[in-house]
């Protein structure tokens, strides 16, 4: 278990999703993912699910990454204000911007619009999408913390419906451009 949620830590942070965890040998397997970094990746991505939404909102040519985008914005911004109500309560740290890797993308997102724009928004949905159900998963497996790991338990099914549609509206735009 330790071995695996360490490989998630290290995909995660290959995805730009935490920021880099002390490697300590042993010390760090027995650890794994602690509860604060969990926090931090969490806020990371809604922060950047919220942005890009919005981006796609005002960019995508399909109506139905249109749709995807506006869910993507409410129902991120929900679970962002679940996160902070946590965290204020917990004292634990949030990001509340997107992280590197997503402020880059946006701003080459920012650059495309209509089909292309919709082809590389969804490309990156799928892709944040399978690593924050692998993020959540992780957490709600092995959360030390009962508030962050009953959080992270509540929203998995919503992250996890949100890769099923990311890859729907994906599989559609492929479909479509044939």
């Amino acid at each position: 278990m330790a071995r695996r949620i360490l490989g998630l830590a290290a995909l995660l942070l290959a995805g730009g999703l935490l920021v880099p965890l002390p490697l300590r040998g042993d010390d760090t397997e027995k650890k794994g993912l602690s509860d604060a970094d969990f926090v931090l990746a969490a806020s990371a991505s809604d922060a950047a699910e919220i942005n890009l939404g919005q981006l796609a909102a005002r960019q995508a040519g399909s109506d139905d990454v249109k749709r995807f985008a506006r869910h993507m914005v409410e129902d991120h911004t929900k679970s962002s204000k679940d996160m902070l109500s946590l965290v204020e309560k917990k004292r634990l740290k949030v990001n509340k911007e997107p992280d590197r890797k997503h402020r880059e993308l946006a701003e080459r997102l920012g650059k495309l619009r209509g089909a292309e724009f919709d082809r590389e928004y969804m490309r990156h949905m799928v892709e944040d999408h399978r690593m924050a159900v692998a993020l959540f998963e992780a957490e709600s497996a092995g959360g030390k913390d009962a508030d962050v790991k009953a959080f992270a338990v509540k929203h998995l099914p919503v992250i996890r419906e949100h890769l099923r549609m990311a890859k729907d509206v994906a599989g559609n735009l492929k479909s479509s451009s044939k």
